[in-house]
Protein backbone atom coordinates (compact mmCIF):
# COMPACT_ATOMS: atom_id res chain seq x y z
CA UNK A 1 0.00 0.00 0.00
CA UNK A 2 1.57 3.56 -0.92
CA UNK A 3 1.43 6.44 0.96
CA UNK A 4 -0.70 8.96 0.45
CA UNK A 5 -0.43 11.67 -2.47
CA UNK A 6 -1.25 15.53 -1.45
CA UNK A 7 -1.11 17.97 -4.09
CA UNK A 8 1.68 20.60 -3.40
CA UNK A 9 -0.71 23.31 -3.09
CA UNK A 10 -2.44 21.76 -0.11
CA UNK A 11 0.40 22.11 1.81
CA UNK A 12 1.09 25.73 0.65
CA UNK A 13 -2.21 26.89 1.66
CA UNK A 14 -2.24 25.65 4.65
CA UNK A 15 1.34 27.24 5.37
CA UNK A 16 0.41 29.85 4.52
CA UNK A 17 -3.12 30.40 6.40
CA UNK A 18 -2.45 27.78 9.21
CA UNK A 19 0.33 25.25 10.81
CA UNK A 20 1.60 23.68 7.75
CA UNK A 21 3.24 21.01 9.98
CA UNK A 22 -0.30 19.76 11.10
CA UNK A 23 -1.12 18.73 7.73
CA UNK A 24 2.63 17.38 6.77
CA UNK A 25 1.49 15.04 9.98
CA UNK A 26 -1.82 14.26 8.28
CA UNK A 27 0.04 13.15 5.08
CA UNK A 28 0.96 9.54 7.19
CA UNK A 29 -2.53 8.14 6.33
CA UNK A 30 -2.11 4.32 5.27
CA UNK A 31 -4.40 4.57 2.01
CA UNK A 32 -3.46 6.32 -1.58
CA UNK A 33 -4.76 10.17 -1.13
CA UNK A 34 -4.97 13.16 -3.38
CA UNK A 35 -5.57 16.34 -1.85
CA UNK A 36 -6.20 20.26 -3.70
CA UNK A 37 -6.57 23.43 -1.89
CA UNK A 38 -6.66 27.07 -3.23
CA UNK A 39 -3.00 28.46 -2.08
CA UNK A 40 -2.98 31.92 -0.76
CA UNK A 41 -0.11 33.77 0.17
CA UNK A 42 1.37 36.19 2.49
CA UNK A 43 -0.86 39.21 3.03
CA UNK A 44 -3.12 37.21 0.07
CA UNK A 45 -4.56 34.81 2.51
CA UNK A 46 -6.92 37.27 4.00
CA UNK A 47 -8.89 38.32 1.10
CA UNK A 48 -8.97 34.20 -0.87
CA UNK A 49 -11.56 31.86 -0.47
CA UNK A 50 -10.68 28.11 1.06
CA UNK A 51 -11.18 24.76 -0.64
CA UNK A 52 -9.86 21.28 0.47
CA UNK A 53 -10.51 17.87 -0.88
CA UNK A 54 -9.08 14.53 -0.20
CA UNK A 55 -9.95 11.16 -1.80
CA UNK A 56 -9.28 7.33 -1.07
CA UNK A 57 -10.67 4.31 -2.08
CA UNK A 58 -13.08 4.47 0.99
CA UNK A 59 -13.77 8.25 1.12
CA UNK A 60 -14.24 11.67 -1.02
CA UNK A 61 -14.03 14.52 1.40
CA UNK A 62 -14.41 18.31 0.05
CA UNK A 63 -14.69 21.78 2.65
CA UNK A 64 -14.65 25.48 1.32
CA UNK A 65 -15.43 28.65 2.60
CA UNK A 66 -15.73 32.07 0.74
CA UNK A 67 -13.19 35.26 1.40
CA UNK A 68 -15.24 36.72 3.64
CA UNK A 69 -15.23 34.10 6.47
CA UNK A 70 -10.68 34.02 5.23
CA UNK A 71 -10.80 37.49 6.18
CA UNK A 72 -12.29 36.34 9.83
CA UNK A 73 -8.85 34.69 11.24
CA UNK A 74 -10.85 33.38 14.24
CA UNK A 75 -13.60 32.57 12.55
CA UNK A 76 -11.70 30.55 9.62
CA UNK A 77 -10.23 28.90 13.25
CA UNK A 78 -13.64 27.53 13.81
CA UNK A 79 -14.88 26.03 10.83
CA UNK A 80 -10.88 24.48 10.66
CA UNK A 81 -11.76 22.77 13.34
CA UNK A 82 -15.58 22.23 12.01
CA UNK A 83 -13.57 20.57 9.15
CA UNK A 84 -11.28 18.65 10.94
CA UNK A 85 -13.66 16.93 13.31
CA UNK A 86 -15.77 15.89 9.62
CA UNK A 87 -12.89 14.66 8.07
CA UNK A 88 -12.41 12.33 11.31
CA UNK A 89 -15.59 11.09 11.51
CA UNK A 90 -15.84 10.38 7.77
CA UNK A 91 -12.24 8.13 8.19
CA UNK A 92 -13.66 6.47 11.41
CA UNK A 93 -16.91 5.39 9.68
CA UNK A 94 -15.37 4.26 6.25
CA UNK A 95 -12.87 2.43 8.11
CA UNK A 96 -15.16 0.53 9.97
CA UNK A 97 -17.23 -0.33 6.96
CA UNK A 98 -13.94 -1.51 5.60
CA UNK A 99 -12.72 -3.40 8.45
CA UNK A 100 -15.64 -4.92 8.50
CA UNK A 101 -15.57 -6.53 5.45
CA UNK A 102 -12.10 -7.79 5.32
CA UNK A 103 -12.69 -11.28 4.02
CA UNK A 104 -15.74 -10.84 2.83
CA UNK A 105 -16.73 -10.88 -0.83
CA UNK A 106 -18.18 -7.99 -0.91
CA UNK A 107 -16.86 -4.08 -1.13
CA UNK A 108 -18.47 -0.99 0.97
CA UNK A 109 -19.13 1.74 -1.13
CA UNK A 110 -17.01 4.90 -0.88
CA UNK A 111 -18.56 7.09 1.65
CA UNK A 112 -18.51 10.77 1.19
CA UNK A 113 -18.79 14.27 3.06
CA UNK A 114 -18.93 17.85 1.98
CA UNK A 115 -19.51 21.32 3.19
CA UNK A 116 -19.74 24.42 1.58
CA UNK A 117 -20.51 27.73 3.33
CA UNK A 118 -21.65 30.58 1.54
CA UNK A 119 -22.13 34.28 3.06
CA UNK A 120 -26.06 35.01 3.04
CA UNK A 121 -25.26 38.36 4.44
CA UNK A 122 -22.36 40.65 5.19
CA UNK A 123 -23.19 43.79 8.23
CA UNK A 124 -20.75 45.59 9.91
CA UNK A 125 -20.44 43.86 12.75
CA UNK A 126 -21.85 40.21 11.61
CA UNK A 127 -21.24 38.14 9.12
CA UNK A 128 -24.16 35.50 8.33
CA UNK A 129 -23.29 32.23 6.85
CA UNK A 130 -25.07 28.89 5.36
CA UNK A 131 -23.31 25.78 5.27
CA UNK A 132 -24.52 23.26 2.41
CA UNK A 133 -24.00 19.99 3.64
CA UNK A 134 -23.61 16.35 1.85
CA UNK A 135 -22.87 13.16 2.91
CA UNK A 136 -23.14 9.43 1.94
CA UNK A 137 -22.33 6.33 3.98
CA UNK A 138 -23.04 3.28 1.71
CA UNK A 139 -26.84 3.24 2.12
CA UNK A 140 -29.83 3.61 -0.90
CA UNK A 141 -29.16 7.56 -0.62
CA UNK A 142 -27.28 10.28 0.09
CA UNK A 143 -27.85 12.99 2.93
CA UNK A 144 -28.01 16.96 2.50
CA UNK A 145 -28.82 19.90 4.37
CA UNK A 146 -28.34 23.34 5.45
CA UNK A 147 -26.70 24.78 8.46
CA UNK A 148 -26.44 28.12 10.22
CA UNK A 149 -23.59 29.96 10.97
CA UNK A 150 -23.11 33.76 12.34
CA UNK A 151 -19.87 35.49 13.07
CA UNK A 152 -20.52 38.43 15.79
CA UNK A 153 -17.36 40.37 15.06
CA UNK A 154 -17.43 42.75 18.05
CA UNK A 155 -17.77 39.74 20.32
CA UNK A 156 -15.46 37.18 18.08
CA UNK A 157 -18.06 34.45 18.50
CA UNK A 158 -19.83 32.04 15.92
CA UNK A 159 -23.79 30.85 17.02
CA UNK A 160 -26.38 29.41 15.16
CA UNK A 161 -29.04 31.79 13.81
CA UNK A 162 -31.13 30.32 16.36
CA UNK A 163 -29.25 31.63 18.90
CA UNK A 164 -29.44 35.01 18.01
CA UNK A 165 -32.81 34.79 19.48
CA UNK A 166 -34.57 34.41 23.01
CA UNK A 167 -35.61 30.72 22.04
CA UNK A 168 -37.07 28.78 19.13
CA UNK A 169 -40.28 29.10 20.93
CA UNK A 170 -40.10 32.55 21.00
CA UNK A 171 -39.30 33.21 17.06
CA UNK A 172 -41.91 30.59 16.51
CA UNK A 173 -44.68 32.40 18.51
CA UNK A 174 -43.39 35.48 16.70
CA UNK A 175 -43.96 34.18 13.47
CA UNK A 176 -47.47 32.97 14.02
CA UNK A 177 -49.73 30.95 11.99
CA UNK A 178 -47.68 32.51 9.11
CA UNK A 179 -45.07 29.68 10.00
CA UNK A 180 -47.69 26.61 9.11
CA UNK A 181 -49.57 28.22 6.13
CA UNK A 182 -46.02 29.37 4.45
CA UNK A 183 -45.57 25.54 5.31
CA UNK A 184 -48.45 24.16 4.31
CA UNK A 185 -48.96 26.15 0.70
CA UNK A 186 -45.62 24.76 -0.57
CA UNK A 187 -45.99 20.95 0.84
CA UNK A 188 -49.68 21.13 -1.44
CA UNK A 189 -47.40 22.36 -4.00
CA UNK A 190 -45.34 19.62 -4.15
CA UNK A 191 -47.89 16.98 -3.49
CA UNK A 192 -50.65 18.19 -5.67
CA UNK A 193 -53.27 17.52 -3.08
CA UNK A 194 -54.76 19.66 0.78
CA UNK A 195 -52.80 18.94 3.78
CA UNK A 196 -56.08 17.80 5.95
CA UNK A 197 -56.26 20.01 9.19
CA UNK A 198 -55.45 18.28 12.27
CA UNK A 199 -54.11 15.48 10.53
CA UNK A 200 -52.31 12.76 12.59
CA UNK A 201 -49.77 12.10 9.81
CA UNK A 202 -45.90 12.94 11.10
CA UNK A 203 -45.44 14.73 7.65
CA UNK A 204 -48.40 16.84 7.84
CA UNK A 205 -48.12 18.25 11.48
CA UNK A 206 -46.09 21.94 11.83
CA UNK A 207 -42.54 20.54 12.89
CA UNK A 208 -40.90 23.05 15.57
CA UNK A 209 -38.25 25.98 15.20
CA UNK A 210 -36.49 23.31 17.03
CA UNK A 211 -36.34 21.19 14.44
CA UNK A 212 -35.25 23.91 11.57
CA UNK A 213 -32.12 25.82 10.61
CA UNK A 214 -32.95 29.47 11.03
CA UNK A 215 -30.57 31.93 8.68
CA UNK A 216 -30.37 35.84 9.17
CA UNK A 217 -30.42 38.02 6.15
CA UNK A 218 -30.27 41.14 4.83
CA UNK A 219 -31.77 42.89 1.98
CA UNK A 220 -30.61 46.42 2.96
CA UNK A 221 -26.90 45.66 3.35
CA UNK A 222 -27.04 47.46 7.33
CA UNK A 223 -29.14 45.10 9.16
CA UNK A 224 -30.40 42.01 9.37
CA UNK A 225 -34.17 41.99 7.76
CA UNK A 226 -35.33 38.78 6.75
CA UNK A 227 -35.07 34.93 7.95
CA UNK A 228 -35.43 31.84 6.38
CA UNK A 229 -36.63 28.81 8.41
CA UNK A 230 -35.04 25.71 6.96
CA UNK A 231 -36.22 22.08 7.39
CA UNK A 232 -33.98 19.53 6.03
CA UNK A 233 -35.10 16.32 4.44
CA UNK A 234 -37.34 13.82 6.63
CA UNK A 235 -38.54 16.96 8.90
CA UNK A 236 -41.41 18.25 7.13
CA UNK A 237 -41.85 16.20 4.66
CA UNK A 238 -40.15 12.46 2.99
CA UNK A 239 -37.42 12.26 1.66
CA UNK A 240 -38.58 12.46 -2.10
CA UNK A 241 -40.17 15.64 -0.83
CA UNK A 242 -36.75 17.39 -0.60
CA UNK A 243 -36.02 19.89 2.06
CA UNK A 244 -38.15 23.01 2.80
CA UNK A 245 -36.94 26.97 2.57
CA UNK A 246 -40.02 29.11 3.86
CA UNK A 247 -38.45 32.93 3.92
CA UNK A 248 -39.98 35.46 6.06
CA UNK A 249 -39.56 39.34 6.42
CA UNK A 250 -38.30 40.64 9.72
CA UNK A 251 -41.62 42.49 11.86
CA UNK A 252 -41.42 43.91 14.88
CA UNK A 253 -42.80 40.94 16.80
CA UNK A 254 -39.86 39.03 15.13
CA UNK A 255 -37.69 42.03 15.99
CA UNK A 256 -39.18 41.06 20.04
CA UNK A 257 -38.42 38.16 19.70
CA UNK A 258 -34.44 38.66 19.75
CA UNK A 259 -31.97 38.22 22.53
CA UNK A 260 -31.35 42.52 23.91
CA UNK A 261 -27.84 42.56 23.06
CA UNK A 262 -28.62 41.72 19.27
CA UNK A 263 -31.76 43.67 18.49
CA UNK A 264 -29.83 46.31 16.95
CA UNK A 265 -28.84 44.33 14.21
CA UNK A 266 -32.50 43.50 13.01
CA UNK A 267 -35.09 46.06 11.54
CA UNK A 268 -38.34 45.96 9.95
CA UNK A 269 -38.50 45.14 6.23
CA UNK A 270 -40.50 48.08 4.46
Amino acid sequence: MRAPLFLISLALSSAACFDGAEYAEKAGVGETATASANAPTGEDCAAEPYSSEEETDRYQFAYSWPSEVAGEPELAAVLRTKADAMLAELRGEADEDWNSAAGQEWTPRQHSASEEWKVVADLPGYLSLSGHLATYSGGAHGMYGLQSLVWDREAAVAMKGIELFNSPVALEQALGKRLCDSLNAEREERRGMKVEEGSEDMFDKCPGLDEANVLVGSANGRTFDRITVYFGPYVAGAYAEGDYELDFPVTASVIDAVKPEHAGAFSVNR
